[in-house]
């Protein structure tokens, strides 16, 4: 390493975001890129461990202390060729993934870890600021054709890897824009929507072709596909959501998390929305229902549609602020985390069970709750148990269902393609993400059910691998 005692030297620097009272106006990202001195800094902090248990911890492999390194030595174009060698969308893994190698960093054990993620980012936004992100189409064409159908994050891996290996790659995406999740069910206060378009942009001038508002249902499209394909990579997500089937759930007022994203994603774009479906915290007394990363995100719209309150419940109790004895390093722990929408107001509580929905009208007004305790049976399984005599209401005008999701998207073209599904209820694949349809192969949420953004890449590009084996009887793709 270019400093071998940098990590003594330095402290962790916090991220730095725009103001609360400023960008809670606005869509507009909230995180600000560090300067090129505060990255050289950070980067001098990732140890010479010996044994790097950031990789372990990273799904896609980043060679995270070689570009660590090379940050610190400001050759930054170098650090770029080694990120992008495992990473195909480094600058939204740099803008919203959770950071698993960051809670394996060795620093970790006894300080706070190098700050990969951000130093990842800076690295690709050198690169794109300064010319070293070109298209670089395959110099030879196999002959082979493969269809990508759903363009998120498995989807755009699995395209670009197929791609560099010559192969004819077309992706199908039902939505009207390229992304996915990535662009309609992300705000864009966490993900500009210009950084997936510029992303894009690339990998057409690569050669991918890219067809959106085309949804595969039929046994039709099906046949079409299967005669001028030569395989198939199933890539659609993981999109069914996790309903709450309690008294009351058909009032009006009560919506799925992604239905509200998607919504507000495209009104900022400046899409058209009619006025008796539009989806507006404005004024309203608003409960999110699900405290992960999307209830969070829900939170985020709310205040800048100027809700009148925000309220954010989780079924499961408050997480520790830092590692537990069944939460050692260099596991990923379930600790508490602030996001920057919950910086920015709101309420939340933990441990709370939703029994009914009431509401005038046929609207909802209310959320009958009940505290509960979290514990294990004679037999070692969690069972959760209400609290006597704990009952209260919260009041409600607008309710999200942030719950998660199921599995992927059950439609005729899955049926039609002849695929199996395993007892979750995703696409069934082997380890060669085959299925159980000749030349049909799955990857990302759709396969393994939903996850995060750093696994749906590296499932991209491992059925990549595969894909590009079963055409060829061999790969010169990473395997990772």
């Amino acid at each position: 390493m270019g400093d071998i005692k940098g990590f003594l030297k330095i402290k962790r620097q916090k991220s730095a975001y725009r103001p609360v009272c400023e960008r809670v106006h606005d869509f507009d990202e909230v995180a600000l890129i560090r300067p090129e001195i505060h990255s050289k800094e950070q980067a001098s902090r990732c140890m010479d461990c010996g044994i790097p248990f950031c990789h372990w911890g990273c799904p896609v492999g980043n060679y995270i202390p070689e570009w660590n390194d090379l940050i610190h030595r400001g050759q930054w174009k170098k650090a770029y060729e080694m990120l992008q060698a495992t990473n195909n969308l480094p600058e939204i893994t740099g803008r919203i993934c959770p950071a698993l190698c960051e809670f394996s960093c060795v620093l970790g054990i006894n300080d706070d870890p190098v700050t990969i993620r951000e130093n990842e980012l800076a690295v690709v936004e050198y690169a794109f600021a300064h010319g070293f992100v070109k298209p670089q189409p395959p110099q030879k064409r196999t002959g082979k054709k493969v269809a990508v159908i759903g363009s998120g994050p498995a989807g755009l891996a699995c395209a670009d890897q197929l791609n560099k290996a010559g192969h004819r790659v077309v992706v199908f995406e039902k939505d009207d824009a390229i992304g996915g999740i990535l662009t309609y069910g992300i705000p864009d206060f966490k993900l500009d929507k210009k950084i997936m378009s510029r992303r894009v942009s690339v990998l057409k001038k690569e050669g991918v072709v890219f067809k959106t508002s085309v949804d595969l249902i039929d046994k039709a499209c099906v046949a079409d596909i299967k005669k001028e394909f030569d395989a198939v990579s199933l890539t659609m997500g993981s999109r069914t959501p996790r309903d709450l089937a309690i008294e009351g759930r058909n009032l009006t007022g009560i919506h799925f998390a992604m239905d509200y994203l998607v919504q507000s994603n495209k009104r900022v774009a400046g899409g058209d929305i009619p006025q008796e479906k539009t989806i507006d915290a404005r004024g309203k007394k608003v409960v999110v229902i699900g405290g992960g990363d999307t209830g969070a995100d829900c939170v985020g719209v709310a205040h800048r549609q100027k809700a009148a309150c925000v309220v954010q419940i989780e079924l499961f109790p408050m997480p520790p602020d830092c590692r537990t004895a069944s939460m050692p390093w260099p596991k990923y722990p379930l600790l508490l985390k602030t996001s920057t929408s919950h910086e920015e107001g709101g309420q939340r509580d933990w441990a709370v069970s939703t029994k009914k929905f009431t509401g005038e009208k046929g609207a909802v007004k209310k959320l009958s709750c009940v505290r509960v305790t979290h514990g294990k049976d004679t037999q070692g399984c969690p069972v959760i148990q209400e609290i006597k005599g704990s009952e209260f209401e919260i009041e409600a005008d607008l309710v999200i269902l942030a719950l998660g999701f199921l599995h992927v998207e059950y439609n005729p073209l899955l049926e039609a393609l002849g695929v199996s599904f395993d007892q979750r209820g995703n696409i069934l694949a082997d380890q060669q993400f085959k299925t159980a349809a000749k030349g049909v192969f799955a990857a990302g949420d759709a396969r393994r059910g939903q996850s995060l953004i750093v696994w749906a890449i590296a499932e991209g590009r491992r059925a990549a691998y595969h894909i590009d084996t079963y055409l060829m009887g061999r790969s010169n793709l990473p395997v990772l």
